[in-house]
């Protein structure tokens, strides 16, 4: 059991590179453009494609999500995360932790460089843009930012609901900011699908990376007794023995 984590850790970040090659051949190639097209047309009200579909309000709520996955807020976040892994004697996991996103964004912008996909010209764009369409930077780097530190913090919980709660917040997170960029016309949504697939990937292999070097020991493991693991109950104390009366002396014959 102790080795089943990491490989499937290891086979499912496998799994989503795959998925990105393929998506990013058939982007290349042209396959998604009808898609792409008919995704952001849907997101936009009938014979005015300028005015996303919703109210007004829905789209400035949009405006709010898609800044969970901008650079200055996950940047803060990890920064926080770091520090407070640090202060609870946890050097090396910070540093870790800081390792995995710095290269996460590393690889984001390298992609970007590699693909120069144009950014939609169907809509106007709701948000300003400064860089190359494809794969989606929120999409991707938020999924390895919440990913991480959702893997990371249901680690150090006992309970299975809070291990899903956590896991389950992470993914909800992930997947409104880059539904987001697409509402928001900056993406066509094969630059967010790919951005999820290898976003993911790298939180996967992060995590398989962290798993083992945490059991070489390497990397600091969580202290359950002091994150609330549930303790078992002392025991309950024996009642003292009652003595017994010491015998009666029987008189000299």
């Amino acid at each position: 059991m102790a080795e089943a984590a990491p490989l499937a850790g290891l086979g499912l970040a496998a799994l989503l590179l795959l998925a990105f090659a393929h998506l990013a051949g058939e982007v290349a190639e042209g396959e998604t453009t009808g898609f792409d097209r008919a995704i952001l047309l849907a997101l936009r009200t009938a014979g005015d494609p300028t005015d996303p579909i919703g109210p007004r309000w829905f789209e400035e709520a949009m405006r709010d999500v898609t800044a969970l996955g901008g650079f200055t807020i996950l940047g803060l976040l990890t920064l926080a995360s770091a520090l407070f892994l640090a202060m609870t004697d946890k050097r090396r996991a910070a540093l870790f932790l800081l390792a995995a996103v710095t290269s996460g964004m590393l690889l984001s912008t390298l992609l970007k460089m590699a693909f120069q996909r144009p950014r939609p010209d169907l809509v106007p764009h709701a948000t300003e843009v400064f860089t190359a369409s494809f794969p989606s930077g929120h999409a991707m780097l938020s999924a390895v930012v919440y990913l991480t530190l959702g893997a990371l913090l249901a680690r150090l919980q006992a309970g299975r609901a809070a291990k899903a709660f956590l896991i389950g917040l992470a993914l909800a997170v992930t997947l409104l900011v880059g539904s987001s960029r697409v509402y928001l016309g900056v993406h066509w949504p094969t630059d967010v699908i790919a951005g999820w697939s290898v976003g993911a990937a790298w939180a996967s292999l992060c995590w398989f990376v962290e798993l083992r070097l945490q059991a070489r020991g390497q990397v600091e493991q969580a202290d359950p007794p002091a994150l609330g693991e549930e303790a078992h109950p002392p025991e309950k104390a024996h009642p003292p023995e009652k003595a017994h009366p010491p015998e009666k002396a029987h008189a000299a014959g």
